[in-house]
């Protein structure tokens, strides 16, 4: 279930301008979050390689519980995707080497366009296995 909390509430971070264009109220709300963007996208970015890894050395389970493994692949994948982006500053701060952080730029270019579209994915994928978690013996 903290998967999915953690993959909607970093959802709404990153798809923060297409909500509050539509519901104005919640500027207050993600504006409390804004502050601390940049460390929770670093740390989903790690936690999402990690689970992208941990995914591919449990792809057996493809097999036995193929909705569960998609699922987990997908947020492990907008974590990684979503926390680059959101914390591509804090990264560039522990990056010293210039062809690194060069292409560390070419990737969040590729990404940006994209990040509203894989915010509001990435809040129905969190919801879906927030309530998922709580409907089954399965931990998310």
């Amino acid at each position: 279930m903290l998967y999915g909390i953690w993959l909607a509430l970093l959802g709404v971070l990153a798809a923060s301008n297409l909500i509050i264009a539509r519901k104005p109220d919640a500027a207050q709300l993600i504006g409390k979050l804004a502050p601390y963007q940049g460390w929770i996208g670093a740390v989903s970015a790690v936690w999402g390689v990690f689970s992208i890894l941990s995914c591919v050395r449990h792809i057996g389970w493809l097999s036995l519980v193929p909705g569960y493994w998609l699922l987990w692949l997908a947020d492990s994948i907008l974590l990684a995707c979503l926390g680059l982006l959101l914390g591509v500053g804090v990264f560039k701060t522990f990056i010293k080497s210039e062809g690194a952080n060069a292409k560390l730029d070419r990737v969040i270019a590729k990404l940006a366009p994209y990040q509203g579209k894989l915010g509001v994915v990435a809040i129905g994928i969190g919801l879906l296995m927030a309530i998922g978690a709580l409907m089954s013996s399965t931990p998310f």
